[in-house]
């Protein structure tokens, strides 16, 4: 049996026992464990951290602690580029991609109308997102710690707000997402690309109240409905200027 000294800092801290938090503790290890196995036998995911120092010097989560280690456990940056530091993932993900637990179906909503490709179905079992986010590249958005566990996931957020508005303005800030929204690009249904069609083509679907007021219509060609700004538009577009920052960069 070994022992490693642990620090964790800022939001990981909300993981751990309140006695653990913000401060340095020592804890017994097996022999062989690893940085990824100790953090998360402490109640860190390991998609929660960006990185792990020990004794100064940045690893990998495979990395098998030794006795006296210490070891910094941080979360994700925002002030400054760690990259040439970053060992804990092979590779970053070129997409912003989100796939969200059964939980998370108003926060799926919201990331798609504000163009973020999100798939979502309250179906999905802890196996099938796991698979999901592997096959696809997706960041697992979930408040279900052991879901983050999961060998397979390399990236994930555990949300912590309750209500999905608070979530939405909670993943905008973490993941810098805000000059990345792309409005009412998105199927709010199937999460396809919406795009423009001529009136023309889509007049004898129209309601005919429709057809006189409006005059620009977009399509998803996955379930082929037709939307158009209409009142509900109107209702989504007040929400999204309510939830977006004012300056976008």
């Amino acid at each position: 049996m070994v022992s490693a000294s642990f620090r964790f800092y800022e939001e990981l801290n909300d993981f751990l026992a309140p006695t653990r938090r913000y401060r340095e503790f020592t804890v017994p290890c097996a022999r062989a464990a690893t940085v990824k196995h100790m953090v998360e036998a402490l109640g860190v995911p390991h998609t929660e951290v960006e990185l792990v120092l020990v004794n100064g010097e940045s690893v990998a989560f495979d990395y098998q602690l030794c006795d006296g280690d210490r070891v910094s456990v941080y979360p994700r940056f925002e002030a400054f580029d760690i990259t040439p530091l970053l060992r804990v993932r092979e590779h970053p993900l070129r997409r912003t991609r989100f796939v969200a637990d059964a939980h998370l179906g108003g926060l799926a909503r919201l990331l798609r109308m504000t163009g973020f490709d999100t798939l979502y179905d309250n179906n999905f079992a802890d196996p099938d997102i796991e698979a999901i986010a592997a096959h696809d590249g997706r960041i697992v958005l979930t408040r279900d710690r052991e879901l983050l566990k999961r060998r397979t996931i390399t990236h994930g957020c555990y949300v912590h707000a309750l209500k999905p508005e608070h979530q939405f303005a909670e993943i905008l800030e973490r993941l810098d997402l805000a000059r990345s929204a792309r409005p009412f690009t998105l199927c709010l249904a199937c999460n396809a690309p919406l795009h423009a069609i001529d009136k023309a083509s889509v007049e004898h679907l129209l309601p005919e109240g429709v057809r006189e007021r409006h005059q620009r219509f977009s399509t998803c060609d996955v379930c082929r409905r037709v939307f158009w700004e209409g009142s509900h538009w109107v209702k989504m577009r007040a929400l999204i200027a309510r939830l977006l920052p004012r300056d976008r960069g």
